[in-house]
């Protein structure tokens, strides 16, 4: 099942939250950084990951909150090789295969996604938007929430740890959003 927000991802209750990083250990700008100073354990270990070349294109890494209560996982999807560069669609579509993996063996029933490789990483959310919903349609039983890139609020509104989220209010998607539905489409994976 989809949904669509236009609130604070961070804020939103799924057992996994989806964070946009690069391979090289850096959360500067954008929703990482939000990530970074939401979920600092997430960012040390993300950064060692690094070191070791862990984070690679199409490769999650999860990390596991050790909380009870959502997010349970923090997936960290590679969708830049460098901060300095722009994300690369055939990147994003293997990752996408791989948090396909994760789902399947973490068990995940709720995942929040923003965006991948839009905004700071100059993807267009309407190239993107239909191959996430292709690569997550096969799950019947996932309550995926998608954060279309217009509507986030604002870095300094967005939840830092420890504090309530200052979320935009949960409104309907305009049409400009909608398209025919991802399981009845061919996959832009296949």
């Amino acid at each position: 099942m989809f949904e669509f927000k236009t609130a604070d991802i961070l804020g939103e209750d799924a057992e996994a939250l989806v964070n946009p990083v690069n391979c090289v250990g850096v959360m500067g700008r954008g929703l990482a950084l939000q990530f970074k100073r939401a979920f600092p354990e997430n960012f040390d270990a993300y950064v060692k990951a690094c070191t070791h070349k862990q984070v690679q294109p199409g490769r999650m890494f999860v990390f596991e909150t050790g909380q009870l209560t959502s997010p349970r996982y923090i997936i960290n999807f590679p969708t830049k090789r460098h901060w300095r560069e722009q994300s690369r669609m055939e990147d994003v579509e293997v990752g996408l295969k791989d948090l396909q993996r994760v789902i399947r063996t973490k068990s995940i029933r709720s995942i929040a996604i923003p965006p991948l490789g839009c905004g700071l990483g100059g993807l267009d959310w309407k190239d993107m938007r239909p191959r996430i919903e292709a690569a997550l349609c096969g799950f019947s039983e996932l309550r995926v929430v998608l954060f279309p890139p217009d509507g986030s609020p604002e870095s300094v509104q967005m939840v830092k740890r420890g504090t309530s989220p200052a979320s935009t209010p949960d409104t309907d998607v305009p049409d400009l959003f909608s398209i025919p539905d991802p399981c009845k489409m061919p996959s832009a994976l296949d």
